[in-house]
């Protein structure tokens, strides 16, 4: 902890990474969250196209590129000093401080006039360049001279104190807000912000000081609960206690079903290096059953919390009950080839990581694949692709050139069956993940759809990234006590469905995910999908040749003449929901239930192929080789898997 708050005090919210586009991202996220274009903003000022961003940051001026992306809007953390041909003006929302205690905030220098401007703030000269920007650390305090003194009275207004006592009689996720949506928190606490821009904060009977003014107290816990909302006033000098508990929407663990988030980092750059006891308190606060807290890298060669995965590797953290499951694992990174992330670990892996920097390409993700399932781990593909895809479509856009993230070895891996699932759930593209498993179930794959939010506690504000672990969960039937070993083994058998709130079930003549209907040729079958969850408008029942039924929201049952060997999913959606903090809105998709018999449909074996022959092309113009040995390994690998497949097409 002590290195990592280090860190941030030397290079702020990057953390000294090497300043590569998503690196870039979150040292502007702050903000540019909900709806702010980072990379509209970098094109615009670099020109060309999202590939030659590698090779183009260094070029970037990230204080400008926060500026054009907002556009002339203020935020609650970022007022304006617009420096002008006319002079200069202060824009600013006002936000309440307590007593004599100043704001903390950033101000930027906006400049709209043809040449530089100097700006004095507490003694120090900031040169903006004509047409420029600079961001500058402030309080409401601060002395600020652009020409003349700066008015800086709109930043804050002083308000009496007060205090609140929360208790619900369990750990929680609360929010306190004034009428202005300013958040309020524990003191010590993090000062999170949800997708929503929502302030939020975990525990039990907590005391903060708030302004003796009407506040909004709010109170949830995960996706299995509703919120519990109370309007209070509290007079001046006085403490009041709220007593709210959120009301259950369904309860998993009761129907032996158990949730998890299989990718979270507890360290990941940011502005608030994260300890295990804020770990704690999200997983407790969001009744979240099972948390993989991943060790990774960034951009470099630096792996966060890789001494706390050596000491705790193979063993629960120490927050763990029969209800409850937390684990360190492990996310492998290539930005060629794919994220994957693992669960469940015995031992100490020995890879982290490839590709990074000027770094070669130096082996298959199949290596570290190996290697983790040799530790006992499940494996599956994080955040996989980032392009909308529909079901018609070649997979062309899923496999095009850049190093962007995409899990481009996914369709080799799952062939020679070296994966378990793919987070259909993530905070990328859902629809184009979901068309993807699909298809690679269709041609014979058997993978567990699963979820992990890439929710990161050492960031506070970044959309998706800094709400709560658990905002997508997978949910597994466990047999018997839940455990890390019964979790993973449910997800390996499939026995599993993914949602970003809704419950969902899917059952064929008393069979549930996961598993196999023994039905001949010409056989009927009843599919039956129910869902609870107010986000929930639609629902379908979809099969290998596309979607069988559709209707809901509540419940839908359909018919299936068995032809030839398939598989049944159940698919749930819904329009942007306050429950729902995925930008998609509420959705929710079941791992496969088999009929007939293992699946190879030959138009899916033929798309996957297709993908094979696009992995080629794109080694050979993005991969990064060293010897012909590195270049042979990855063809190898390949041809094995293109093996499979045409094995597969024989049998169709």
């Amino acid at each position: 902890m002590e290195e990592y708050r280090r860190l941030l005090e030397q290079h702020g919210i990057t953390w000294g990474e090497e300043l590569i586009p998503y690196v870039g991202e979150v040292g502007t996220s702050a903000y540019l969250m909900n709806g702010y274009d980072y990379w509209t903003a970098c094109f615009r000022q670099l020109g060309g196209a999202r590939r030659d961003m590698d090779a183009r940051m260094g070029e970037l001026d990230l204080d400008r590129v926060v500026r054009d992306a907002l556009g002339g809007d203020v935020l609650d953390n970022l007022a304006a000093l617009r420096l002008t041909p006319e002079g200069s003006r202060l824009e600013a929302r006002t936000l309440a401080v307590l007593d004599d205690t100043p704001l903390a905030t950033t101000l930027l220098l906006d400049s709209q006039v043809t040449s530089t401007v100097t700006v004095t703030v507490d003694g120090v000269a900031h040169a903006v360049p004509a047409g420029g920007a600079r961001l500058v650390e402030i309080t409401s305090d601060s002395v600020v001279v652009a020409e003349r003194p700066i008015d800086l009275s709109p930043l804050a207004r002083r308000a009496p104190k007060a205090r609140l006592r929360l208790r619900a009689g369990f750990a929680c996720r609360w929010g306190v807000t004034g009428v202005d949506g300013q958040g309020w928190y524990p003191a010590g606490t993090v000062r999170a912000l949800d997708a929503h821009l929502r302030p939020y904060f975990h525990g039990d009977d907590l005391v903060l000081d708030v302004p003796a003014e009407r506040l909004t107290v709010s109170v949830t816990r995960g996706m299995e609960y509703g919120t519990a909302t109370v309007d209070v006033t509290p007079p001046p000098g006085e403490e009041v206690t709220v007593e709210l508990t959120p009301e259950r929407v369904y309860d998993a663990a009761a129907r032996g079903w158990y949730g998890g988030d299989l990718h979270v980092h507890l360290n990941w750059m940011g502005d608030a290096p994260a300890t295990t006891e804020r770990a704690a308190a999200a997983q407790l606060g969001e009744d979240l059953h099972v948390l993989n807290l991943v060790a990774g890298n960034v951009a470099g060669d630096r792996v966060y919390d890789k001494d706390l995965l050596e000491a705790w590797v193979g063993r629960d953290l120490p927050w763990s009950d029969g209800r409850h499951v937390a684990r360190f694992g492990v996310e492998y990174r290539n930005d060629l080839l794919g994220h994957v992330s693992a669960f469940g670990l015995t031992g100490m892996p020995t890879h982290f990581h490839s590709g990074f920097g000027d770094s070669p390409d130096n082996h298959p993700n199949s290596v570290p694949l190996t290697e983790l399932r040799g530790l006992d781990a499940i494996t599956g593909y994080g955040h996989p692709f980032h392009t909308d895809l529909t079901d018609t479509d070649p997979p062309d856009l899923a496999v095009a050139a850049g190093r962007n993230c995409s899990a481009r070895e996914i369709v080799v891996d799952a062939a020679l069956g070296l994966i378990d699932s793919l987070d259909v759930l993530n905070h990328s593209s859902v629809q184009a993940t979901a068309v993807v498993y699909r298809r690679l179930v269709g041609a014979g794959n058997r993978l567990a759809v699963t979820a992990g939010t890439d929710a990161v506690l050492s960031i506070s504000r970044r959309g998706t990234a800094s709400s709560p672990p658990g905002w997508e969960r997978v949910y597994a039937r466990v047999d018997g006590p839940l455990t890390a070993r019964s979790f993973a083994e449910a997800v390996r058998l499939g026995r599993t469905f993914a949602t970003t709130g809704p419950w969902l079930e899917l059952d064929i003549d008393g069979c549930q995910p996961g598993d196999t209907v023994r039905a001949a040729e010409g056989d009927t079958v009843v599919i039956t999908a129910r869902t609870v969850g107010p986000e929930v408008e639609w629902l379908q029942i979809r099969t290998a040749d596309g979607v069988l039924a559709e209707g809901g929201p509540a419940e839908l049952t359909a018919e299936l003449t068995v032809r030839e060997p398939t598989y049944v999913v159940a698919v749930a959606g819904g329009r942007r929901h306050p429950r729902s903090l995925h930008p998609m809105g509420g959705y929710a998709h079941t791992s496969p239930i088999y009929v007939g018999g293992p699946v190879a449909r030959r138009a899916d074996v033929e798309w996957c192929l297709r993908w094979l022959d696009l992995l080629e092309r794109l080694l050979r113009s993005d991969g990064r080789f060293t010897s012909e040995a590195q270049r042979t390994a990855h063809r190898d690998l390949h041809e094995r898997a293109r093996a499979v497949y045409e094995a597969r097409l024989r049998t169709t």
